[in-house]
């Protein structure tokens, strides 16, 4: 296993918890390496990533039986012949049974980064921070083997006893759950009835039924001509009907936990998906493990919005580790206190630092989209979204291009600093307000023409002063071709009554300068309070909101002042297409 940086190793399991999971040659997945948090992890990202198989190996590795089969599908391009292999360093508690098997199993030492052989000679045979090695294999012959691997390098077998111990809760598809609600072999709810001798009991009961009996009168003919040519080959004869058993097949597949909905008992598998999820989550969890190890893909599918919220708060309240898959913003905004981790298309996992907590809450689509983009503020929004679509000629979410509000010129720093490091294909755009110089320069040296920062100063700065005289009129005006409050905010710091643009240019000897003041809503020391108050609200009535954004980036095109922006705003377009496959453009229309 390879070396990570070291962490603090936290006190004795009390419940069963993968520290390290290692992945080889199944499915899609060719390698992968992973270190999940001790609690609720999140797995993110687009379709076909390796988010489910990444849930799928572990819990073929804690399969609580030894019932599944494999095919050529299972191996990193069905190359069955080389095999897969599917690891992890677990810490077990003493309930998990891992120290009462016939033969000992030794524990390895947890170094903070992998597992070490421990040094016996050192003490009295007491192993701090102890974990176990697991594996489970495929082989070139289709077969599974469960393994531990002991610290004097040789192998043990990893048996069920010890896997049913640890526990697995798997939801996943709605035809899993429809196995858990019925009495399959290996189902959660076999498994929690454990009713050994009911397949023998039950088909003793069932032979007494005389099927041939309840036949119509054609079917009764046809199995009486059977019969007699039965005879006439010298084959048994006094053919009947009865329900028999064999290979792969067993009675108890027939029965299932049945409901009472508005007086009538009903199949639980016949409600909703939902409640059908649900019940199999609920029957899982009743086994006599106290914390088991818990996965759950889609954990959306089938669940109104606030029964998400409640699964995930209900998840993140367990002292057992999960592993969930989501495509749902109701689900990433609940996981509060979750470890989120971002699967990128080479199957590499990256972890969403917590530092992103404000906007997982503010915004959660953000980690959702093919690409994020954090706008610093609304006005950004606006404009940003308005660009982009006048680029692609079409709604760019049909790309999967999300623009978000960042909250401010810091916070959208913190959240570019920590989405650039997780895998998650993110550009932004925000003003130059000449602080955190060196935090900016490390992420635009990371995300290069994704991060589009003015070289000075805010949207209103950059775009007003291109305006000439004629075109004032028709800037000032709201998209309702009212002017009258823009007009209000320059007369008033022009200190002129008469709200005219004339009386206004006559007032001040720089009309774009004052245009930009008040656009901005910008304020001076020396102003009285109540006057400070009210001329920072003045960019409301101009571009402060996400219309007030798109307004101005519409105004940009309509007044012809496109290309005295280009050189800054077209290699952001053009980074932006080239994330999402698309080449790029000469300019903008």
């Amino acid at each position: 296993m390879p070396d990570q940086p070291a962490q603090p190793a936290p006190p004795l399991a009390e419940a069963p918890y993968i520290r390290l999971l290692m992945i080889k040659r199944f499915r899609g997945i060719e390698k992968l390496i992973w270190y999940p948090g001790r609690g609720v992890n999140i797995l993110l990202g687009g379709g076909d990533v390796g988010k489910t198989t990444i849930l799928e190996a572990i819990a073929l590795l804690l399969n609580p039986t030894n019932a599944s089969t494999l095919s050529d599908s299972d191996y990193w391009q069905r190359k069955y012949e080389d095999g897969f292999e599917i690891g992890a360093i677990m810490a077990l508690p003493l309930s998990s049974g891992i120290a009462d098997q016939k033969k000992t199993v030794w524990p390895w030492h947890w170094n903070g980064k992998t597992a070490r052989v421990p040094d016996i000679e050192t003490g009295d045979g007491h192993v701090d921070d102890p974990v176990y090695c697991l594996r489970v294999s495929g082989t070139p012959d289709f077969e599974l083997q469960h393994e531990i691997l002991q610290p004097d390098d040789t192998v043990d077998h990893f048996p069920v006893s010890v896997r049913r111990n640890i526990g697995l809760v798997r939801l996943s598809g709605d035809d899993r759950n429809d196995r858990d609600l019925r009495l399959i072999q290996g189902s959660a709810l076999e498994r929690l009835l454990s009713d050994k001798t009911l397949r023998s009991r039950l088909g003793n009961e069932i032979a007494k039924t005389d099927v041939k009996n309840v036949l119509q009168d054609d079917a009764k003919t046809a199995l009486n001509t059977l019969d007699e040519r039965f005879k006439k080959r010298a084959l048994p004869t006094d053919l009947s009907l009865g329900l028999v058993g064999g290979p792969g097949f067993s009675l108890n597949a027939l029965i299932g936990l049945t409901a009472t909905k508005d007086g009538t008992l009903l199949p639980l598998s016949s409600w909703g998906a939902g409640t059908r999820r649900l019940a199999a989550l609920e029957v899982a969890a009743a086994h006599q493990v106290e914390h088991p190890v818990m996965v759950v893909d889609e954990i959306e599918r089938g669940l109104e919005s606030y029964r998400q919220r409640i699964l995930m708060e209900e998840l993140i309240a367990r002292p057992s580790q999960v592993f969930v898959t989501t495509h749902s913003a109701p689900a990433v905004n609940a996981a509060v206190g979750a470890s989120l981790w971002y699967v990128d298309a080479g199957g590499a996992v990256g972890e969403l630092p917590a530092a992103i907590g404000p906007q997982q809450k503010r915004d959660p689509e953000t980690f959702l989209a093919r690409v994020a983009i954090i706008a610093e503020g609304a006005t950004e929004v606006g404009f940003v979204t308005t660009l982009i679509n006048r680029s692609l000629g079409e709604d760019m979410r049909r790309y999967g291009i999300w623009v978000s509000d960042g909250g401010s010129n810091s916070e959208a720093l913190t959240v570019l600093r920590g989405l650039s490091n997780s895998g998650l294909k993110v550009a932004g755009f925000a003003d130059n307000e000449g602080t955190q110089t060196g935090l900016w320069a490390e992420v635009k040296a990371k995300l290069g023409d994704l991060l589009m920062r003015w070289p000075e100063g805010c949207l209103e700065t950059n775009v007003i002063p291109h305006l000439t005289d004629d075109q004032l009129e028709a800037f000032i005006r709201d998209p309702d071709g009212d002017a009258g409050e823009r007009l209000r905010t320059l007369a008033e710091r022009a200190g002129t009554e008469e709200k005219t643009l004339a009386a206004v240019q006559a007032a001040t000897d720089n009309i774009l300068k004052l245009m930009v003041e008040a656009a901005c809503g910008s304020v001076t020391n020396d102003l009285p309070d109540a006057t400070k108050k009210a001329w920072k609200r003045h960019g409301q009535r101009w571009f402060k909101s996400s219309a007030g954004g798109a307004e101005l980036a519409d105004k940009v095109f309509e007044l012809g002042l496109w290309p005295k922006v280009q050189d800054r705003l077209l290699p952001f377009v053009n980074a932006v297409r080239a994330a999402i496959g698309l080449p790029a453009v000469q300019t903008v229309d």
